[in-house]
């Protein structure tokens, strides 16, 4: 049979066996109107939270996330418009945590042209001098962007999926990592804290990561936390606003009825992918996908994986350390202090050390594929046909959580 699997901004389509099991999670449908359905959820504590602002920062996921900013943004700044906070009163915050900032077209492209040409627009840099000391947590500084600390009412935006080492994404993690300096990032995401079994997918509660997260983005917290659920068309399920804690808890367990799947036993081959454009634009974010595949692959088998990787590795500390490391041992445990990225190449060495992972990529080149231990795929369609034993598919990647036994 074939299957259409997430693959840059076109899909891919793959012939796998009669007999493959393809994991998909529940797809709900959009609501009927969505913009509607914001600007409900947002109206009331915009009212009850406006009262006497006169600066605004909205902050919105970056170039990473397909997160609807299209739809979410402008029935919000509606909102905060009819209280007299408008664009000479409100900057969007573009939450990059360690990402690179979106050019120009890329931010018109995440938010519209017309909010670009009303709105300012001030991108989150994690090396610039440019934070705030807001407090501490477990003896760490912990520096969040001016922009947003100053503002008189604060207000984040993101879409809640599963993350295989911070539970779930949205709420807290727009603050930090999104908002953060690079320190204060390293500690959130410190080797110690990605080693942790708790710190995995959709684990909240003892998860090290995000409880590093939730404290931190608490020391600075917005007023209204707008998060939202979409489907494989990017519409929105389902809107939860209010307080940051409560409203992101509520999402985290409306998407994981959703998004976690069970099957029977480990696959000898798993193909999947990093869930298309935006979220496979870098081998960076392709782990992800790797680590869907490890929750499912047995030990010793293969992992397929289809991802466009349109802007490289990247460079930076990511290149890096992949070029530094000939074994899987030598990415869970590079030498010297704790680096940029090194939270991610630490989950591939740990994939790699469970799996061989074969590479599809219009992006890279075979020789960045091997310099990252991965093994180059030419035909996606021949390498799933030369395989034997048992092969599972998630052909959306890490939005689904797949789990043996």
């Amino acid at each position: 049979m074939r299957v259409t699997l997430a693959y840059g901004e076109t899909g891919l389509d793959v012939a796998v066996p009669d007999d493959a099991v393809v994991v998909r999670p529940a797809n709900l449908p959009g609501l009927a109107d969505q913009r509607a359905a914001i600007a409900s959820a947002v109206a009331r504590p915009i009212e009850a939270g406006s009262a006497g602002a006169r600066t605004v920062a909205v902050v919105f996921p970056d170039i990473t996330r397909p997160m609807p900013n299209r739809v979410v943004l402008p029935p919000l700044l509606a909102a905060l418009e009819a209280h007299g906070l408008g664009p000479g009163e409100v900057v969007l915050v573009c939450s990059t945590g360690t990402h690179r900032a979106a050019t120009d077209d890329e931010l018109v492209e995440l938010i519209g042209p017309e909010l670009m040409a009303r709105y300012r627009v001030h991108q989150h840099a994690a090396t610039s001098p440019d934070h705030v000391e807001v407090g501490t947590v477990d003896g760490v500084p912990v520096l969040i962007d001016r922009a947003y600390v100053e503002a008189d009412f604060r207000i984040i935006t993101g879409f809640v999926e599963p993350h295989f080492f911070a539970g779930f994404s949205g709420g807290p993690k727009a603050v930090c990592p999104g908002l953060a300096a690079l320190e204060t990032v390293l500690e959130a995401h410190s080797p110690t804290r990605i080693a942790d079994p708790r710190a995995t997918w959709t684990v909240l509660d003892g998860n090290p990561v995000h409880e590093f997260v939730r404290a931190a983005a608490a020391l600075a917290p917005p007023a209204l936390s707008v998060d939202v659920a979409i489907n494989d068309a990017r519409e929105v399920t389902a809107v939860f606003a209010g307080p940051m804690l409560e409203a992101h808890r509520d999402a985290c367990t409306f998407v994981q009825r959703t998004s976690i799947q069970h099957v029977p036993r480990r696959f000898d081959v798993v193909v999947s992918t990093n869930g298309g454009h935006p979220l496979d634009r870098n081998l960076y974010q392709a782990v992800k996908g790797m680590a869907a595949a490890e929750r499912v692959v047995r030990a010793g088998g293969q992992i397929l994986m289809a991802a466009a990787c349109r802007d490289g590795l990247p460079d930076g500390d990511f290149a890096r350390l992949l070029r530094a490391a000939r074994t899987p041992d030598e990415l869970i445990h590079p030498p010297g202090p704790a680096a940029q990225d090194g939270w991610q190449t630490q989950v591939m060495g740990r994939v790699l050390a469970h799996a061989r992972v074969g590479l599809y990529s219009d992006g890279l080149t075979p020789e960045q594929t091997r310099e990252a231990q991965l093994e180059p795929v030419d035909d996606l369609n021949s390498a799933v046909a030369a395989t034997s034993g048992r092969v599972c598919v998630l052909p959306l990647g890490p939005l689904t959580v797949a789990t043996a036994g």
